[in-house]
């Protein structure tokens, strides 16, 4: 199998691994690795098989039922939770849209010097249509090849000059410090990577490749054993959920070595970080910072907007498909349309940019947990999944996965509150 065939058959794993590093989540990462270097570098390699986990039981859930994960959450747990849980997670993303559209916008100034708001009227203007007007097939590759981009951020770190064996410490030797401010760190950085609109979007984005590849004729139909490809499923997952990780941890790898290690240890606006960087590692780091970071909202608000509208319509047990035009799912495109414009009014609270951005980390931190545990209670029930219910390891990691982001949280508050 070549290349090209392989990255064609990239799908909704890859999509939603990519997504995973959207401005909000660069915006943590780098304030991680300014704030306390090295300090947090092992979270990338100890949190890749968990996400990988955790995402694949979304993805399975949907290809098994044919239904996305707001859909069986209504048909198997009480409706006033499922819909506090939703709303709380529309909430979340537009907050998180909001700031992402911000942070495009001032790293769009870096690069081509227009006025802030222009800049955000025009980072506003592009992505909705991309969601609402391109059609779902032409998008999903397009989808692909802008997340290939944020591998940038590999090639920034070759440029720099580091202590390996100080780099191999932190990555494989776990540090802890049990003040709040690290611990606030480390719940923003779990809740960021462990984002409850990859479940919605990937359960959902695995449903709308079943109705594509005609296996289903439409939402809530099961498919047969033959047209599950689970063994896929578990690849792409893996392999998306990777590149999140991997950039993941360059992106802290580069900011512990360029902000950190000159003192600059907190970020307020993309600015900020970018022009830092200029004289600290190059323009070529400072170019690919601000170029990554427009990449990832043109890749990452589309899904999170899309994944409001798959949650809001999956609980109220009603239609919603990229795949149909706008016309036929008025109530779907509504609600991306209505989040989007929701996320750019976020833009008038008295909060930086880059603060934003770590802050919506942090709620996602908060409603992660919950999350996470009923995402393994579905997939573990094997009247939800037939034979295809969680195997011994996935219900192993998807514990792990619970325990060190409720003991983060409840660790944090206990500190913080105290």
């Amino acid at each position: 199998m070549t290349i090209a065939s392989l990255f064609k058959r990239l799908g909704p794993g890859f999509i939603t691994g990519v997504s995973d590093d959207d401005p909000s989540a660069i915006a943590t990462y780098a304030q991680t690795g300014a704030q306390f270097g090295l300090a947090q570098l092992w979270t990338a390699p100890l949190v890749w098989p968990l996400l990988s986990a955790i995402q694949e039981m979304c993805g399975r859930i949907g290809r098994v039922t044919g239904l996305g994960l707001a859909g069986v959450m209504r048909r198997h747990y009480a409706r006033p939770l499922v819909y506090a849980l939703v709303g709380l997670q529309v909430l979340v993303n537009t907050v998180t849209i909001g700031a992402d559209l911000s942070g495009m916008a001032q790293s769009g100034q870096l690069l081509w010097h227009i006025p802030y708001l222009a800049w955000l009227a025009i980072t506003t203007c592009v992505t909705i249509p991309l969601i609402v007007i391109v059609p779902y097939a032409t998008y999903v590759v397009y989808l692909r090849v802008i997340g290939l981009t944020l591998l940038s951020y590999v090639a920034a770190a070759a440029t720099l000059k580091m202590d390996w064996g100080a780099v191999l410490r932190a990555t494989f030797v776990p540090t802890l410090r049990f003040d709040k401010d690290f611990l606030l760190a480390l719940v923003a950085v779990l809740g960021t990577t462990i984002s409850p609109f990859e479940f919605f979007w990937q359960s959902s984005e695995e449903v709308e490749e079943l109705v594509q590849e005609h296996a289903i004729a439409h939402e809530g139909e099961r498919p047969t054993e033959s047209q599950l490809h689970l063994r896929f499923v578990r690849w792409d997952t893996a392999f998306g959920m990777f590149i999140a990780n991997l950039v993941m941890y360059f992106i802290i790898l580069v900011s512990a070595l360029t902000l950190g290690a000159h003192g600059i240890t907190t970020i307020d606006t993309a600015a900020q970080a970018a022009q830092a960087l200029r004289p600290l590692a190059g323009g070529a780091t400072f170019t690919v910072f601000a170029l990554a970071i427009m990449s990832a909202g043109l890749i990452s608000i589309p899904v999170i907007a899309g994944s409001s509208a798959y949650a809001v319509t999956g609980a109220l047990d009603l239609p919603g498909s990229l795949s149909e035009r706008p016309s036929k799912e008025p109530l779907f495109y509504s609600i991306i349309v209505g989040t989007s414009l929701a996320g750019l009014l976020v833009n008038a609270l008295p909060i930086p940019p880059f603060r934003l951005l770590f802050y919506s980390a942090v709620l996602s931190g908060i409603i992660s947990p919950l999350m996470v545990l009923m995402v393994i209670n579905l997939a573990r029930d094997s009247r939800v999944m037939g034979r295809h219910a969680n195997s011994p390891f996935s219900n192993t990691l998807g514990g792990i996965l619970f325990g060190l982001m409720t003991v983060s949280l409840v660790t944090w508050l206990a500190f913080a509150f105290r």
